[in-house]
């Protein structure tokens, strides 16, 4: 967003429910919106702004918020869809999607849409960045939650190896991650990615990622000196 940009918000008498996120992601329209990778974050999404995680439009630049890191950032609409309906920016703007004078690309954009944290698209670095910032919120005393959404595919990325290793090893319970499991890894084994994560010292849960009660169980774990990965297993991608 430049500085000039003003943003107008649904009016506070409006709230939107989870049962308005399709019509939201209906109004990006075009043959390149990724509609599955979208619609398979939609449960996940939710249950994080709605359950979860500790930060709204009036506290998204607080250094105590928590964090999202969306480092799955193709097929965003579930994601602008979410912020929408929280207010961090008008459903408006969504029509306009991808066109050259929007903020809301086919990859999100921290300097262009309110609410994203991380700039993504590019797989691989979402894990590494949440291990630094939830490294650096540690040093500083600060309580914030760093949570990462990943899809399981992008597990084979190497960068991935080192930051599960180093998280685990430095106890960073103040990092979780999420991982989408729709079996499209190039190694796809059921149990395997919970396995990966335990073995370097996280606790790992897996669950229906559809089931938004048992998402919000897992997430809400205490893991004391410990990261935690919850693994949202949903339908295979085709």
């Amino acid at each position: 967003m430049t500085p000039t940009q003003q943003i107008r918000v649904a009016p506070e008498d409006i709230e939107y429910q989870y049962a308005d996120l399709p019509r939201l992601i209906s109004l990006m329209t075009g043959d390149e919106k990724h509609s599955f990778a979208a619609e398979s974050t939609l449960d996940v999404l939710w249950v994080l702004y709605d359950k979860i995680l500790n930060v709204s439009p009036s506290t998204a630049d607080e250094p105590g918020r928590d964090r999202l890191y969306v480092s799955k950032g193709h097929g965003p609409m579930a994601y602008y869809a979410t912020l929408v309906a929280k207010g961090f920016f008008p459903e408006e703007w969504l029509a306009g999607w991808a066109s050259y004078d929007s903020p809301l690309g086919q990859h999100p954009d921290r300097n262009l849409v309110p609410g994203v944290e991380i700039s993504s698209g590019s797989l691989g670095h979402g894990l590494p960045l949440s291990v630094g910032t939830a490294l650096g919120l540690k040093a500083q005393g600060l309580g914030a939650r760093v949570v990462v959404l990943v899809g399981d595919a992008e597990l084979d990325e190497g960068s991935n190896h080192e930051a599960i290793e180093l998280a685990g090893a430095l106890g960073l319970d103040g990092l979780t991650v999420v991982v989408v499991d729709n079996a499209s890894s190039t190694y796809n084994q059921p149990g395997r990615i919970e396995q990966r994560f335990a073995t370097e010292g996280w606790s790992a849960v897996a669950v229906d990622g559809r089931n938004q009660a048992a998402l919000e169980l897992a997430l809400k774990k205490p893991t004391p000196g410990r990261p935690l990965v919850v693994v949202a297993q949903v339908e295979e991608k085709n």
